[in-house]
């Protein structure tokens, strides 16, 4: 696809080290797959950093803008690829890339997302997409965070979940977060083998390195087969 210049239309605060920064597709289409990325820097600077699209395709075409969770900075700047993020800004993005995507007629009855920190980002794009798309499977989101504060997404999900459209389990791996009353702790494989244990599931896994690698590796040990496995890992 050809390089775009396209306006921020909005920024939101998510967490205090992300933004939401929605792109502008200015009435043109954008075809993409649930989980892809797209290369951004500011207009005129050759620059650009990757980022997972953070909506899915249906909610691009209902609201004309892509999503973007973006990281920042204690002085609310992403880098020198971005600067700080403001509606008006004009940016550069090059794009789809990336292999990391949703399948496009999976034949499994369960949906397992499994997220760690930002990389919700395009989990929250292929289980929106899911839901959309395949709205009578069974979709499960495991997701940890350092803090509370740092679920970005989180109320969506939680919405989501009391609305029973997933089933939500959220976790916070680092002490001292007092106002959290929920699970602790890391992801651990018996969270897992009880969300894989009902028949042929689809896994789909995003986050730290360390989290990819630990949850790949008890899904094989579960019994699910590698074609169900979809996993990338960001550090």
């Amino acid at each position: 696809m050809a390089l775009l210049t396209l306006p921020v239309c909005e920024v939101r605060t998510e967490t205090p080290r992300t933004r939401v920064v929605h792109v502008s597709l200015a009435g043109g289409p954008f075809a993409f797959d649930a989980g892809q990325a797209v290369y951004v820097g500011l207009h005129g600077q050759s620059q650009r950093k990757p980022y997972s699209i953070a909506c899915s395709p249906e909610q691009a075409r209902d609201t004309g803008a892509l999503e973007l969770l973006v990281q920042v900075g204690a002085d609310g700047s992403a880098g020198a690829h971005l600067g700080v993020p403001a509606p008006g800004v004009q940016v550069d993005v090059d794009g789809p890339s990336g292999a990391f995507r949703f399948p496009d007629s999976p034949t499994e009855a369960r949906f397992l997302f499994v997220a760690g920190g930002t990389g919700i980002a395009p989990l929250r794009a292929m289980l929106r997409h899911a839901l959309a798309a395949f709205p009578r499977r069974e979709a499960s989101l495991v997701y940890s965070a350092r803090s509370a504060d740092e679920f970005a997404y989180g109320e969506e999900m939680r919405e989501l979940a009391r609305d029973g459209r997933i089933r939500l389990l959220e976790t916070v791996t680092r002490p001292g977060t007092a106002e959290w009353a929920g699970t602790r702790g890391r992801i651990t494989r018996a969270q897992i083998a009880s969300l894989v244990a009902g028949g042929p599931t689809l896994c789909l896994v995003c986050g730290p390195p360390a989290l990819v690698r630990d949850v790949t590796a008890w899904l094989g040990v579960l019994g699910v087969s590698k074609q169900r496995i979809l996993a990338e890992g960001w550090g």
